[in-house]
């Protein structure tokens, strides 16, 4: 305890009742602190001259400790300070000057309530936990728990909420189910159960206690968004959308936007989760996420304008924002601006050095440059971070193949068929490598099931003839041919345009078995400019682009020697698969056994792929050599 006097002006009354031992006008101020010097009471007010105990006597503490109450007359011999006045009389204070003990009782404050033992250091838990002074925060636990003999809820739900940041999920659990014992009415205690289970592994669990949580609170946004979180997980879309859906009308969330847009795309809505996020950029024009997954979608889709629009402006508003910036140059590099593409993947690596799909889009920059030691070198770190992506597995694959290194070649891609067993392209690449191995048994089985998969593309059927024919099996080949026949014939409905190389060799094929009539590639069309235009234009759909990713001058050079190894009357196999560039996929985390879900935003550029040369033979030139183009997402999937 101590006092001191605050010093004032003179005051218009009885200014010398307010002079203190030095001859200065003041006020006393009383004030008691604890050990930890935090100030416990303040008492202040009575007039400088009042000595110390006449203050205690009147102060509130006084009272609070079981004193008696003075009248205002007492200790005044002994308390005043030394007389200033002629008549040696020690002047008294007026009573109308100092407060007398019944008037204060009657302006005293209402004592704060007690807090009981349960919960009285649950403010300072609180504090320490949220400033992350875990160790602090869990001995504070331990000594409130020791008190409360394990009855305290907050310090319970603090530790678990401590352990399951720490990776401790089972023991969080077991410790929010007694919260929940301890307050069966919160349903935040079943909110943080069902988080645990559904970390767990255990949605249907989750689904049971977000249940049981929204009966209590039917009014929270969290709940819904997060049932509908959990019904994606089981793949309930329908439930999953109807809970999202709920979650927006009580609370529009950014969060919910992108999951609702999940969802759609996982059960193959494109057009909805276009419209979704069109949405969440009107309610949230600023997000760069939800920005660029729109963008991301728009490329896929071919509508490169609103693609760019929409990427740029996520690169306004974050410029750091790595996804958009590895797909601006995923968009260079398909039509062919490797520099341009690289400088974008420099800037995305300074951010995410360790991003496979990075080193993945830079591995077949310089496939597109034609420094093959290069691209291997960086798709083998693609591999390395990410050694269960077929997409890396597959351009080693076609990189090896280019160089004519069909064992390494083999390798890959039998391990990209491991990963990706329904693409049938991967096994018309993987009869190839067979083919040059000299394994004609095993390219057969491998064409066979190329054929059984993909039921597009025509070139599958083409490099199956070839083989066939090349091994003396000319019905097969024909029925094969037939078969090309029969897919071109519905492309060229659809408008498809054919690569002048791909007409070539189908037509040299079809002389080499006689058959008769010479395939139309071309729908018949008035205007004789646009037929010049589909003759001269390499292949094509609506909405993708005409510029491969390699050249064909050097896969050409590549595959030359291949060719002429047997220079007799058979013919060298051919490698072409037909594909388009394809823009990069959604930003989405890849399902199990989900086969629409689209692949990461920073996806790299789909694999380039071979397709035929002219041969160097008596016998109609089938020679193969590979060009670089990316593959549509349609026929990733099929």
């Amino acid at each position: 305890m101590c006092r001191c006097h605050l010093r004032d002006t003179s005051p218009k009354y009885n200014p010398k009742d307010y002079l203190n031992s030095k001859g200065q006008h003041s006020v006393v101020l009383q004030a008691v602190a604890d050990h930890n010097l935090c100030f416990t009471d303040v008492y202040v007010g009575c007039p400088g001259r009042t000595g110390d105990d006449r203050v205690l006597a009147n102060s509130d503490l006084f009272r609070l400790a079981g004193g008696p109450s003075f009248s205002p007359g007492e200790f005044s011999d002994c308390q005043w300070s030394r007389d200033t006045s002629s008549s040696g009389r020690r002047p008294s204070v007026p009573t109308e000057e100092l407060p007398v003990a019944s008037e204060l009782k009657k302006r005293q404050a209402p004592k704060a309530p007690e807090l009981p033992i349960l919960e009285r250091r649950n403010w300072l838990i609180h504090l320490h936990y949220i400033r992350k002074d875990y160790e602090t925060c869990k001995a504070m636990i331990k000594d409130q728990l020791q008190e409360t003999q394990g009855m305290c809820e907050y310090a319970i739900y603090v530790q678990a909420l401590i352990l399951r940041l720490e990776g401790q999920i089972q023991p969080s659990l077991e410790l929010f189910q007694s919260c929940a014992i301890l307050n069966p009415t919160s349903s935040d205690n079943l909110k943080q159960v069902a988080r645990s289970l559904f970390l767990l592994g255990k949605h249907k669990a989750a689904i049971e206690v977000y249940h049981e949580a929204g009966k209590l609170n039917e009014k929270d946004w969290e709940i819904n968004h997060n049932l509908g979180v959990c019904y994606s997980f089981i793949k309930d879309f329908q439930n999953s959308e109807e809970q999202l859906n709920a979650a927006l009308q009580l609370k529009k969330h950014d969060r919910t936007f992108m999951t609702l847009g999940k969802v759609h795309l996982l059960a193959g809505d494109t057009d909805k989760a276009i419209e979704v996020y069109k949405s969440a950029v009107e309610f949230s024009p600023e997000n760069a996420e939800l920005l660029t997954t729109l963008g991301l979608l728009y490329l896929q889709l071919g509508k490169y304008q609103k693609a760019f629009e929409h990427l740029g402006n996520a690169l306004t508003y974050d410029p750091n924002n790595y996804k958009a910036i590895l797909a601006a140059g995923s968009m260079m590099q398909t039509h062919g601006d490797f520099d341009v593409a690289m400088n974008k993947y420099r800037v995305a690596a300074c951010m995410v050095p360790e991003s496979p799909p990075l080193w993945n889009n830079i591995g077949m920059c310089f496939f597109g440059k034609k420094k093959y030691v290069a691209a291997i070198s960086c798709l083998k770190r693609a591999h390395y971070l990410s050694p269960f992506d077929w997409k890396v597995l597959y351009n080693l694959g076609l990189v090896h193949l280019t160089m004519q290194q069909y064992a390494s070649a083999f390798l890959f891609l039998s391990a990209a068929t491991n990963l990706q067993p329904r693409l049938g392209e991967l096994y018309m690449l993987l009869a190839v490598a067979l083919t040059n191995l000299e394994d004609v048994d095993n390219a057969r089985r491998s064409y066979e099931q190329a054929v059984a998969l993909d039921q597009s593309n025509p070139l599958v059927n083409l490099n199956f003839a070839i083989l066939l024919y090349n091994h003396g099996d000319k019905n097969g080949a024909l029925q094969q041919y037939q078969e090309l026949e029969r897919k071109v014939n519905i492309l060229k409905d659809s408008n498809t345009e054919f690569d002048p190389e791909l007409m070539d060799m189908a037509q040299k094929m079809a002389a080499a078995l006689q058959v008769g009539e010479s395939l139309e590639w071309t729908k018949p069309v008035k205007d004789p400019k646009s037929k010049q235009r589909s003759a001269g234009a390499t292949s094509k759909a609506p909405g993708s682009s005409q510029q491969p990713l390699g050249t064909n001058q050097a896969l050409e050079q590549a595959m030359s020697s291949a060719a002429g190894y047997n220079k007799s009357i058979t013919l060298p196999t051919g490698v072409s698969p037909h594909s388009q560039p394809k823009p990069p996929s959604l930003p989405l985390e890849e399902e199990p056994d989900v086969e629409t879900t689209p692949t990461s935003p920073d996806d790299p550029s789909r694999a380039p792929q071979p397709e035929e040369s002219d041969p160097s033979t008596t016998l109609p030139p089938l020679a193969a050599k590979p060009k670089v183009k990316k593959s549509k997402l349609k026929q990733e999937l099929n």
